[in-house]
């Protein structure tokens, strides 16, 4: 994907060619240069990227080997062998938006990142309808939290992308009180975004298409997850593409 300000790459790919040949033996092209023309214009970079994913038990999960979080790492030190990356899980099952709120300095911040990613929002939902002794995040401080936690963030000089909470069963379209209530969640995180400046990753409306066309029995499980939330392998690695295409996009600014 070409990033911002490099529009003209391959233009700029075969202007290097010429000049890199012409300047052989003047050796009037530095390398810096010539290889700042043949990425379209945009400066090389060695600045570390320091990456926390912070979230539930499905961030926690995909820290583990075939995980999200762990697939993401190994794709950006194939795409950045000369950058040094460090891409951190901070996930923790049961988590709801208060949870990573009262946590944000000691498992995220203290890692002083660059990038953040927030995947969170099932339990916030999922509580209000499937235990007993717990329950979950009413909307306002739903968002309240959401815009806490990407200001704070912001605020310490990182970059922040946001994401829509997922599925709760794999039939978006359904009727039940527990899809509808986070569908309404994923309006807000959307909202609490756009105010709040970060990046939306948008993986409920990912899941939706994906499910549309994957899913014609309307399964509750077993296309992208193992139990209707949490992701199996194709999940993991469905999430891990999107979540890459975004990331890459923006270390290449």
């Amino acid at each position: 994907m070409i990033g911002k300000g490099c529009a003209k790459r391959l233009d700029a790919i075969t202007l290097a060619k010429h000049y890199v040949k012409k300047s052989v033996n003047s050796k009037l092209l530095t390398l810096t240069a010539a290889i700042m023309m043949l990425t379209g214009g945009c400066a090389p970079t060695d600045t570390p990227v320091r990456l926390v994913f912070l979230g539930d038990s499905i961030t926690e999960a995909g820290a583990q080997p075939g995980g999200y979080v762990t697939l993401v790492r190994h794709g950006l030190e194939e795409v950045y062998a000369n950058r040094p990356v460090d891409v951190i899980g901070a996930g923790i099952s049961g988590n709801k938006v208060p949870d990573l709120q009262e946590r944000l300095e000691r498992d995220v911040l203290v890692h002083d990142p660059t990038h953040v990613v927030i995947y969170i929002g099932i339990n916030d939902v999922w509580h209000h309808f499937e235990f007993d002794h717990v329950t979950g995040t009413e909307p306002d401080a739903y968002a309240e939290g959401l815009a806490d936690l990407v200001q704070t963030i912001q605020g310490r000089g990182a970059f922040v992308w946001l994401c829509t909470p997922s599925v709760i069963g794999e039939d978006p379209g359904s009727k039940a009180p527990v899809n509808q209530r986070l569908m309404e969640y994923a309006d807000i995180t959307r909202s609490v975004a756009q105010a709040a400046g970060a990046e939306l990753c948008d993986l409920r409306t990912a899941f939706e298409q994906y499910l549309a066309t994957h899913n014609a029995s309307h399964a509750y499980q077993g296309i992208l997850t193992s139990d209707g939330v949490h992701l199996n392998e194709a999940g993991n690695r469905f999430v891990a593409d999107f979540m890459l295409e975004q990331i890459r996009e923006e270390l290449s600014q």
